[in-house]
């Protein structure tokens, strides 16, 4: 984020230099205020509890340069909360003093309006990725693919919401040849908010599910939402599908704009053929035209070909030869909370799949627990939690995650959370012989992995974020060691 002042900051947002410089240099974007790298632009965001221009004074001693305010109108507003807020502390108070304080109306959509300002500037390609699963994992394949002919910049973290995305375009530095950027969503209106700061020139949708249905209805209201991708899209450019998904493959796209499919289904552009898995890490065969390249992927289960294919696609429109795309796919290796394998010391294998879930999703991770080859009596363990904002019928969907388990190779299960129970309720509804135990806290997860893994095991850590299996799966490595270490 180089190149910007408070002067940009004024004209972009339509916002009062209340004090300070024009031309002081802003470099970074935070929400946080505990947390800035230095000539930061601190945001303060107005919750549902706490509103951040509480902390307006704390973010600048920590090294904002420049605050945005809709708390005060008048020079002389600012100065009294300075006092108020900094009391006899005078360096603070000097501090507070010298620093650029910009009044907008919405603190907000001055954020966001500056990342529209940011991206008028650039002359980059943005490529768009959203769908209610799978969206991370393909945007990280994605510029791991396009690395083998641009220099790639892509979201970092999960900065894909309205805050989130303009904060990832004024991050986009000048030596970045093309951008992946994620657009996430979770009520009307949100896609086209974000859509129309990022202006991608290509999107790849990776399905419709059923996450956020509580917020939209249906599938099919999510899938309208979700095409709102388009709004600020190039006029030529492209909307790049899974073919394999019902209501994407049906999709029109507005004005001119190209359809591309990707997927296992025979009329995909970009196809996949001879899918096997070897040790639960997928090998096939990537098809375009007349083009025919075998992709061997190091993350593992049948669904990550793909995202694989997305990738292929959007590469090799972008004119990278599918082998050239194809060696980078062979290097990406996953991230954390999302389906990380590593062993214990003893003998215990993790699956790390903590950081979300969705019936989709779930059930994917269910596929490579059940790939795994436990060692001796070791045993294919479910440690499985709540999957949220799955609106009235998650019961069902949950109970569903049951049935699925009572015909695959999973040898214990054990749920955290009153959904989570549903499963256990599915899988003996289906009359099957696999034990389940039922934790409330997650607590009682420790202690059941403390007093009953053994040596062999293969252990699935899946669901929500907000149910926090991610301590769970530190409390292994912290009790047992990663083997190696």
């Amino acid at each position: 984020m180089d190149g910007f002042t408070c002067r940009d900051l004024v004209l972009a947002t339509g916002g009062t230099l209340l004090l300070g410089k024009e031309d002081t240099p802003i470099r970074h974007i935070s929400l946080d205020s505990r947390k800035m790298e230095g000539d930061d632009l601190f945001v303060p965001i107005i919750g549902e509890n706490v509103d951040a221009h509480g902390f307006l004074c704390q973010a600048i001693v920590n090294g904002a340069a420049a605050v945005f305010t809709s708390r005060h109108r008048q020079p002389e507003e600012v100065r009294a909360d300075i006092i108020r807020q900094c009391g006899d502390d005078v360096p603070r108070m000097e501090a507070a003093m010298s620093a650029a304080w910009i009044e907008v109306a919405d603190t907000k959509k001055a954020l966001q309006d500056f990342g529209i300002y940011c991206r008028s500037r650039q002359k980059l390609p943005l490529v768009g990725i959203t769908g209610s699963v799978g969206k991370t994992t393909t945007r990280e394949m994605i510029a791991a693919a396009l690395s083998a002919g641009f220099t790639v910049y892509k979201t970092p973290g999960n900065s894909n919401s309205q805050v989130g995305v303009p904060i990832t375009i004024a991050a986009i530095p000048k030596q970045a040849q093309i951008g992946v950027i994620e657009l996430g969503m979770s009520e009307p209106g949100e896609m086209t908010r974000i859509a129309r700061i990022a202006r991608v020139d290509c999107a790849v949708m990776t399905n419709i599910g059923v996450t956020h249905i509580e917020q939209l209805g249906s599938q099919d209201n999510i899938l309208k939402e979700k095409l709102h991708i388009q709004d600020g899209m190039a006029e030529n450019g492209s909307l790049i599908l899974n073919g394999d998904d019902r209501l994407l493959r049906s999709v029109i796209p507005e004005g001119n704009r190209r359809k591309i499919l990707y997927g296992m289904s025979d009329d995909c552009q970009y196809r996949g053929e001879d899918l096997h898995l070897v040790n639960g890490y997928p090998v096939f065969s990537a098809v375009h035209e007349n083009k025919r390249v075998t992709v061997r992927l190091r993350v593992m289960g049948s669904h990550m070909v793909s995202n694989a294919l997305a990738a292929l696609a959007v590469a090799h429109e972008y004119g990278i030869p599918m082998e050239a795309a194809a060696a980078k796919l062979e290097e990406f290796e996953g991230f954390k909370g999302r389906q990380q394998i590593f062993t214990l010391k003893g003998g215990i294998t993790v699956i790390d799949d903590s950081y979300n879930a969705s019936p989709v999703s779930m059930k994917a991770g269910l596929e490579v627990l059940g790939s795994m080859e436990p060692e001796g009596t070791g045993r294919r363990i479910a440690v499985l939690a709540d999957m949220k904002e799955l609106g009235p019928d998650a019961p069902r969907f949950h109970r569903e995650i049951g049935e699925y388990i009572a015909v695959h190779p999973v040898d214990q299960v054990v749920l955290l959370g009153g959904l989570a129970a549903e499963i256990g309720h599915g899988l003996c509804a289906s009359s099957s012989p696999v034990p389940v135990v039922f934790c409330e806290e997650l607590e009682q997860v420790g202690q059941w992995l403390n007093g009953n893994l053994k040596q062999g095991d293969c252990v699935l850590f899946k669901g929500s974020n907000s149910m926090k299996l991610s301590q769970a799966v530190r409390h292994l490595e912290e009790w047992k060691g990663r083997e190696g270490s």
